[in-house]
């Protein structure tokens, strides 16, 4: 019989002794609205389980916009640990384009026997703390998402960094994105910002830094944030609108490995209904299905 338990005071929930697949669609959305992370201990799935699974909340978006699948599953991208660089720093999957993944869900393969786990933060109760200035002041801001910036750094192969990176900057995506994010379904606002927000339109690089670092940190305070130790086989899924994630470099030069899926999702709307729009790059589509060409 499935058991749901809250795991963190202001985010995170995990189902034990449960299929995923076996739980109502009602259920679980039921579950992620209040709680935005999901973990499924020992899911019991494979790579077909997985997409199954992804594929009930809507359609599936490709592995990235420029980084390559799993072979012969182009819906699934391999995270993977120990190749020498890793990208561990706080973010929003794939934010800069104008309509990121709506949901994400990560499922272990290898873990380490320590290190490796994923912390994942409350983007909601995040804007909640902010003092009520700071709270107007953001709601009036827009950011400037790209992935041409350092997401990943060289642990011990600058080669292979260089690699990764030109692999990752194939494609160059510009997005402006609302600071603050409207939840198109609970009408919760949300910090939405992060490792690719780099920008804030109007202000110097200078000060955009000096405020986005500002707004980080209520996201990463300790209360908004859930840690997820990873077993193999265990699933999680995380609402992508409202949450930030960060995986920790912390395993040394063991192996780990996560398998990726992402659901399609729609263009962030800011407090005065204004939706994301694209400054370089284009729609994305060879990676997502876009709400004007979806239908």
């Amino acid at each position: 019989m499935s058991e749901l338990r809250q795991i963190g005071g202001r985010i995170g929930a995990e189902y034990t002794g449960t299929d995923p697949n076996a739980l109502s669609l009602d259920e679980i959305t039921t579950a992620l609205r209040r709680h935005k992370v999901l973990v499924f201990r020992d899911a019991g799935l494979d790579d077909e389980g997985h997409l199954r699974f992804a594929s009930r909340f809507g359609r599936l978006t490709k592995a990235h916009p420029t980084v390559p699948s799993v072979d012969g599953q182009p819906d699934i991208l391999p995270v993977r640990g120990e190749e020498g660089v890793r990208s561990n720093t706080w973010h929003t999957d794939v934010t800069f384009v104008r309509t990121p993944p709506k949901l994400s869900t990560l499922r272990a393969l290898v873990v380490p026997p320590y290190g490796g786990n994923t912390l994942i933060a409350n983007a909601a109760s995040a804007y909640r703390d902010l003092p009520r200035l700071l709270r107007d002041f953001a709601d009036r801001l827009w950011a400037v998402h790209t992935n041409d910036y350092d997401y990943a750094v060289p642990r011990t192969n600058a080669e292979k960094a260089a690699e990764y990176r030109r692999v990752f900057v194939s494609r160059t995506y510009r997005t402006a994105h609302p600071v603050v994010r409207v939840h198109p379904e609970t009408g919760e606002r949300g910090l939405f910002i992060g490792g690719f927000a780099q920008k804030i339109i109007g202000l110097s690089g200078s000060e955009s830094r000096d405020v986005l670092r500002i707004l980080q940190s209520y996201v990463t305070r300790p209360e908004n944030i859930v840690r997820v130790q990873w077993n193999p086989g265990d699933l999680v899924l995380f609402d992508n609108r409202i949450t930030q994630h960060y995986a920790p470099d912390d395993y040394g030069d063991l192996p780990r490995v996560l398998h990726r899926v992402t659901v399609a999702g729609d263009a962030p709307a800011g407090v005065t209904g204004d939706v994301s729009y694209i400054l370089e790059g284009d729609e994305a589509a060879h990676y997502t299905p876009v709400p004007e060409l979806a239908a």
